[in-house]
């Protein structure tokens, strides 16, 4: 296991000078890089200041009570060091001068904090955050434990001690050891932020550790489907039940507007028919809980038909059975090789491609499913 490394350093401030003109003496603790600092409430005339041993010059009677009042601070701070290793709490420059002072509340901790978060979150799915959500704010929760435990050797971390520095670790943490994106690292650190702000307000910390930190999404350049090439996924017969019915969801999310996710969740309450005998699909969107009206055009309604007495749609209470967005795919890129489609497929490409052409000129209503 890795080890704490931590040392200890007295220092005076030149630039602060008390009345009495002499220099107010500093202690410094650090613990794995990371510093926190404290006044032991005591003072030297800088003449008198041995900077690289620490301690005051001279052997009259002031100088060593001094001396040993700086070796007595040193040996508390070690054993508040070993104490902390014993009891398996976090070690870190924060604690350990709390500790020194006597102050009995705990810190408020980084994934204590944002696990108290995620809970409350959870509860509330279907309500007013979609699991999507939760399962992102989880997942950070997650990437935090591994970047404390790999560069601080820390379960946790003091809110108090979250700095600029801290939010670059992560940030580099996701992109390297993650492999994600700049947007996707951009969504982690947002919900980091998410906790600290949280923090702000309750005053469990003073200083923002986001406050010179600005967020910066790419552009995103996905595919997106002529209609040629969506003609060729419909029209393509295939002898693999699981890719026929990847297909099949494809292309009604292609001919409704709907996203993955409300496919995933499209329940037979919420296709209606209207006085006209047209059917519509009226349904909250999932990751905003707007209310969307779409017509039910023939293709979709047909898809639709066809899946109704599927065994995992009955067991759901769905429409379409729809696999999870990884499998989802993996098919898609199968299916794009059959077709000879070159481009990119996946659940993203479907708002990227400009199906209200198709629909429009209504090119695609007599194409048998």
């Amino acid at each position: 296991m890795q080890r704490n490394y931590f040392s200890i350093l007295f220092f005076i401030r030149r630039t602060r000078l008390l009345k009495n003109g002499e220099a107010p003496i500093g202690l410094r603790i650090t613990v794995n890089g990371q510093r926190a600092e404290m006044q032991i409430k005591r003072s030297v005339a800088e003449e008198r200041w041995n900077a690289s041993k620490g301690c005051v010059t001279g052997k009259d009677r002031k100088a060593l009570e001094l001396n040993q009042y700086l070796e007595s601070v040193r040996t508390k701070i070690y054993q508040i060091h070993r104490e902390l290793l014993q009891d398996g709490k976090p070690v870190t420059a924060f604690t350990m001068i709390q500790k020194f002072n006597g102050e009995g509340e705990a810190p408020k901790m980084l994934l204590e904090v944002f696990r108290k978060h995620n809970k409350k979150y959870r509860e509330l799915i279907d309500r007013d955050y979609v699991k999507g959500t939760v399962l992102r704010y989880e997942r950070t929760v997650r990437y935090l434990e591994e970047m404390l435990q790999s560069q601080y050797n820390l379960k946790d971390i003091p809110l108090k001690e979250l700095n600029h520095e801290f939010v670059l670790n992560f940030e580099h943490f996701v992109k390297v050891q993650k492999n994600c994106a700049q947007n996707a690292a951009v969504k982690y650190l947002k919900n980091l932020k998410k906790i600290t702000r949280l923090a702000l307000v309750n005053k469990w910390i003073t200083d923002d550790p986001f406050s010179e930190i600005r967020f910066h999404q790419t552009q995103s350049n996905r595919d997106f489907l002529t209609e040629e090439e969506l003609n060729a996924i419909i029209n393509k017969k295939f002898d693999i039940p699981r890719l026929e019915t990847v297909r099949d969801i494809f292309v009604f999310c292609a001919l409704s507007g709907l996203a993955f996710t409300d496919a995933q969740h499209l329940t037979p309450e919420h296709i209606t028919q209207d006085c006209n005998g047209d059917y519509w699909i009226r349904k909250p969107r999932e990751k905003t809980n707007n209310m969307c009206n779409i017509p039910l055009l023939d293709i979709p309604r047909m898809i639709a038909e066809k899946y109704k007495n599927h065994p995992e749609c009955i067991k759901k209470g769905v429409v379409l059975p729809v696999p999870s967005n990884q499998r989802m795919n993996s098919y898609l890129k199968e299916i794009a090789d059959v077709c000879g489609i070159k481009k990119t497929l996946s659940t993203h490409c479907l708002s990227h491609s400009v199906f209200s052409f198709f629909l429009k000129i209504n090119s695609l209503q007599n194409i048998p499913v």
